[in-house]
Formats: C-alpha cells, sequence, structure tokens
C-alpha cells in the first residue's frame, strides 16, 4: 500500500522501520510517541488531498500534525505531516499574512514586525500557528485582543471527502465558523490568512517573586485582577525550577512566582498600571518595561526545545483569596507537589466578545485558566495524576464546567473533549463535522 500511495504524491511516505519514520512525527512533547501505520510527509496542498483519498479508499483513519505540539499520541491509521507546508508572506498594506500550515509563529512575529505589525499569537513563539488557532488561541493580549483566532480571514483545507476548499465569510462559512475554535475533525489546513495589528513595541516581561514572598504576591494579584485595566493582560506561574546547570544560575533549584504582564501602550502609563503589582511584595527581579512586539515570546519565556510534560488544564470562573488559600495549600511554599510550573492566566474583556460572523470558540465565559505542568515522565502515571486530582477536588468551587480545547491538556476522557464547547456549540461543530467529513475519516484528536 505505501507503493500505491508513493506514486500518488510527491511528498515522502514512511512506515514503521523506516529511517524517516520517527523523525517525520516526533512531537514536541517527547513524553508523546505516535506508531501510525503510514506517514505521508505532504509537500502540497495536492499531496493531502491525495493521502486523505486514498485513506477514504482503503479504510484508513486521518489524523494531522504540522509541528508536533500535542498531547495525544496516534497509534493507528494514516498520518499527514504539513510541517513541510511553510512559509510566510506579508501584505503591509492590507495588514494581513498568509501563512503555510506547517510554520511556526517565530517567523511571522519577526516577518511583521519588519513592518511595525503584530499577530495576535501565544505565550510561546515556538508553536505552530495553525494548531494554535484552530482551538482559539490564548496569549499574552488575550485581554486587550481576544483569542487569536479572531483574526483569521480565511482558511484553506482539505475536507474528509477529500476536497481542497476555502473557508471564509463568503465560502463554506459554516466551516470557517468550526474551524475559528473548532480544532478537529472539520478538515486538514493547509494555509490560512490572518488579520495584523499594528504593534510595534510593548510594556511588558515580567516580575519574580521569591519563595518567602510568593504567598503575598499571589495574593495581591487575585486582589488586583478585579480592577485590572481591561488593556492589561497578566498570568502567574508557581515554577519550580530545577537544580540543572541548563537554568539560568538566579532561577536554579529554587521555587519562584512569576508575575507576567503585557500591556499594548506607553511605557508609562504601563509603569504606572503595573506600579500596584511591584509593589505587592519584594521584587526577586525585575525584567518589566519596554519590550519590541518581536519579543513577545520573553513575557513568559516557555521552553523551546521539545521535552516531556503532562499537562492538565481547566477554565475557572472566578477567583478569590479562598481559591488563593486552597491552591497555595497544594501547590504553594512547602508543598511536595510534583507539578513544575502551576499557571493561572486572567482572562475577560476581549476573550468574551465573539468574532465578527461568529466563532467556535469554547470558553469566552471563563474569568481564568489554569494549567498543572509535570516534566518528571517517572510521575506521569502515578504521582503527577493523583496530585491533579487533589487539586481539582480542593479547587472545585471555582473551576469552569466548559474548557477549551487548546487549554484541556491531556484528555482523560471523551466527556473533557467534549465540555470544551458549550452543548449547543458541540451540536452545531457535530452537524459542521457530518457535512464535510460524512465517513468519519478525520480521526478527533486534541
Amino acid at each position: 500500500m505505501a507503493t500505491e500511495l508513493t506514486n500518488r504524491i510527491s511528498g515522502p511516505v514512511f512506515v514503521p522501520g523506516d529511517s524517516g519514520y520517527a523523525p517525520e512525527i516526533a512531537a514536541f512533547n517527547t513524553a508523546v510517541v505516535h506508531t501510525p501505520d503510514l506517514v505521508v510527509g505532504a509537500e502540497s496542498a495536492a499531496d493531502v488531498v491525495e493521502a486523505v483519498r486514498f485513506a477514504r479508499e482503503n479504510g484508513y483513519a486521518v489524523s494531522v500534525q504540522a509541528t508536533g505540539h500535542t498531547e495525544a499520541p496516534v497509534t493507528s491509521g494514516l498520518l499527514v505531516s504539513t510541517r513541510r507546508l511553510d512559509g510566510v508572506s506579508i501584505d503591509p498594506g492590507r495588514r494581513t499574512a498568509t501563512i503555510g500550515a506547517g510554520t511556526l509563529w517565530e517567523p511571522v512575529v519577526a516577518a511583521a514586525a519588519e513592518h511595525g505589525l503584530a499577530p495576535v499569537t501565544g505565550s510561546s513563539t515556538k508553536v505552530g500557528v495553525v494548531g494554535y488557532l484552530l482551538g482559539g488561541g490564548l496569549g499574552p493580549l488575550a485581554r486587550s485582543h481576544g483569542f487569536s483566532s479572531d483574526y483569521l480571514i480565511e482558511l484553506e483545507a482539505v475536507t474528509g471527502e477529500g476536497e481542497l476548499v476555502e473557508a471564509n465569510v463568503d465560502h463554506n462559512p459554516e466551516l470557517f465558523w468550526a474551524l475559528r475554535g473548532g480544532k478537529t475533525g472539520l478538515g486538514i489546513v493547509t494555509k490560512v490568512r490572518l488579520r495584523l495589528v499594528e504593534l510595534s513595541t510593548l510594556y511588558a516581561g515580567s516580575l519574580f517573586f521569591d519563595e518567602n514572598n510568593l504567598d503575598a504576591a499571589l495574593r495581591a494579584w487575585v486582589d488586583w485582577t478585579a480592577q485590572a485595566d481591561p488593556l492589561v493582560t497578566t498570568s502567574v506561574a508557581i515554577v519550580r525550577f530545577p537544580p540543572l546547570d541548563v537554568v539560568p544560575e538566579p532561577f536554579r533549584g529554587r521555587l519562584l512566582l512569576s508575575l507576567r504582564f503585557a500591556y499594548p501602550g506607553a511605557v508609562e502609563e504601563g509603569a504606572r498600571l503595573a506600579a500596584p503589582l511591584r509593589s505587592a511584595a519584594p521584587v526577586y527581579m525585575d525584567a518589566l518595561g519596554e519590550l519590541p512586539a518581536a519579543e513577545v515570546a520573553t513575557i513568559h519565556n516557555d521552553p523551546g526545545q521539545p521535552s516531556p510534560a503532562l499537562v492538565s488544564g481547566m477554565l475557572l470562573t472566578h477567583i478569590d483569596q479562598e481559591f488563593a488559600s486552597a491552591l497555595l495549600e497544594q501547590v504553594g511554599a512547602g508543598s511536595d507537589a510534583p507539578f513544575v510550573s502551576v499557571e493561572i492566566r486572567h482572562l475577560g474583556e476581549a476573550t468574551r466578545r465573539d468574532a465578527e460572523g461568529g466563532s467556535a470558540v469554547g470558553g469566552r465565559a471563563a474569568g481564568f485558566t489554569l494549567a498543572l505542568i509535570a516534566a518528571d515522565p517517572a510521575l506521569f502515571e502515578t504521582a503527577a495524576p493523583a496530585a491533579t486530582d487533589r487539586v481539582v477536588h480542593s479547587l472545585q468551587p471555582w473551576i469552569s464546567a466548559e474548557t477549551n480545547i487548546n487549554f484541556a491538556g491531556k484528555l482523560r476522557s471523551a466527556e473533557q473533549f467534549t465540555s470544551a464547547w458549550p452543548p449547543d456549540m458541540l451540536a452545531r461543530l457535530t452537524e459542521v463535522r457530518e457535512e464535510y467529513d460524512p465517513d468519519g475519516v478525520l480521526a478527533l484528536r486534541a
């Protein structure tokens, strides 16, 4: 069968045992190991079309991977790798970017910055554009600019019937609605066109508080968020930095609270808005100031190299001091929590406003995100899930019934997958999936 498929496409085809098989499908999360029956390294949209048609003819389920940011292993079927479909084209007059499906955010940010423009990106520019956008996308500018998928203008995708289509407000509008947040089972996206914003500098960065001041800084931030400026997006992360040489010496082996801040405006106003956070407790390290928009990834400083991770994510309706107490008891100073990072992001304002024409983004009503991240594979099957269950139990009064598919982490059940959208939105998504993939060729996976 591999020979037949090879004759139909221009890109490489791999089967288990081939020398190129493992590198082609390696995930950014090294704890995720894919083992599909066939792999297609698509070099064009036409290759994707032929791969899907071949799968339909031969009874394979089709999965897709662009840059490898996934929590779900592919254990059978045909996997389409779109990482060769890269490339960025900026139209500064229209303030748009046309981006191939295999492209990371990093070159998009750099190309847009040459024109004083910026994409509304995520916290890491080492993440693939398309996979991120299909789930909505919440980044350092979430409160000021909303979900990243709200800036999608058009997508090119291969449906489950093996047809290459355009999806925008005029062509296949239901598919366009669904692809802006519906994530999976809708089509294999090969290209997107995205609206950019005028932005050259931010007042942004991080404040770090040491273990002795972690409690006070977190509690001050919790109170501060209740009156936060609509244009300011903040987050906090309780980080247990390992005692390794690769970790910068000021952080090595320490438990710190990283408080991230982003304001897309003047330095003076940004400093004024950040002042209450600076004075919340003695600051261990101050890395907050004027920042070129091209350096947006330094706000969170997410890992840039592949590594193992177990992520459990959820949305929160609100937070208060009782929440802070419950969280600190589980993961704060003096605890033995197995998480390298526990992160909370502040939402609201622009994230609550839907895109023009509507979208399938779940979680717009939430006030915050919560992510529990373990990094030691020895803990992934026992200690980390058990600790996650304890945290979830203690925070139940604040946890939203609705999640967001990009922030759900490793899904433990079908119910957790479906909770990524409110019931009426899920029903509409199901109808769109049935229309564009009536035989269920495209695997449902996050």
